[in-house]
């Protein structure tokens, strides 16, 4: 069994995002890694040639900025990396930069990639989230943030990025059959620096709307208010172990009183719906098979 990891990453210093870690935590699972690296204003192509591993590929791509509605210059990227995937890889690993997988799942994830390497009826596979925010210490959970998502699909170039990248689709916009892997994706993306965060969103919201959405909606401010947040919990898990320098270098504060949780009625019905019906309303971005 041969397994292609991939992604796509540009002005990863600039803004802070944990690609390197990112990388660094499937690359034991994989024995290649396409990385897409766009052309950026810092250090970016430098740091990933760091990773030094002769099992990374780098290309270098340039962004289609012109690309704005709904995040799609983000899945153009992703498919410039799945393109470049040699024939003999089985399965296609993808890593977004403000994502890590923990040690622990690695032994999950080979059994999942093993058992349903050969099944047609699969197309790839499935993972659990965990989205941290703030800090390393809260995870957001209310319904808004996404539960589950693809990570890994078989080695069919007729399957594509869909929207702005958070998921794949095959042949003209079908939904992937899907198997659960039991693993976690590690979701850092709203962990930074306030000042590095709010740097970040005057760039990104650039990719899904026009300059006037931009200046009316993200505010003109030198730090990122993080305290808009309306449901946090405690992060009492461990982090993958890549991730431990960045943590211990940590240089802002952030803490939030969790009884100031702001739960809509919807939330709540929501929860009620799932708990005690086993109902849930989620979007789904595939057709979950086994």
């Amino acid at each position: 069994m041969r397994v292609a990891g991939f992604t796509f990453i540009k002005n990863a210093i600039l803004y802070d995002y944990p690609i390197y870690e990112s990388i660094s935590s499937i690359l034991p699972l994989c024995d290649e890694l396409v990385v897409a690296v766009g052309k950026s204003d810092d250090a970016t192509l430098d740091l990933i040639k760091s990773i030094n591993s002769p099992k990374i590929q780098i290309i270098e791509t340039i962004w289609d900025e012109s690309q704005r509605e709904g995040g799609r210059v983000l899945a153009l990227e992703t498919d410039k990396a799945f393109q470049a995937i040699s024939d003999q890889a089985d399965w296609c690993f993808y890593i977004q930069g403000d994502e890590v997988i923990h040690e622990n799942d690695y032994d999950n994830i080979r059994n999942a990639m093993a058992k349903y390497k050969d099944d047609p009826k699969i197309d790839g596979l499935l993972f659990e989230y965990c989205h941290l925010y703030g800090s390393y210490d809260y995870m957001a959970t209310s319904s808004g943030w996404y539960k589950n998502e693809i990570r890994i699909v078989k080695n069919i170039k007729r399957i594509y990025s869909f929207r702005d990248a958070q998921g794949f689709r095959k042949d003209n916009n079908k939904k992937l059959c899907v198997a659960k892997t039991g693993a976690t994706v590690y979701h850092y993306g709203w962990v930074k620096p306030p000042s590095k965060m709010q740097a970040k969103q005057k760039s990104f919201q650039k990719l899904w709307h026009d300059d006037q959405w931009v200046s009316t909606h993200v505010a003109d401010s030198e730090e990122f208010d993080y305290s808009g947040i309306d449901v946090l919990e405690p992060f009492n898990g461990t982090h993958p172990l890549v991730m431990q320098e960045r943590i211990a270098s940590k240089n802002w504060k952030f803490d939030r009183d969790i009884s100031q949780n702001r739960k809509t009625v919807k939330e709540t019905v929501k929860k009620w719906f799932r708990q005690y019906l086993g109902l849930d309303f989620t979007y789904k971005n595939y057709i979950l098979k086994k």
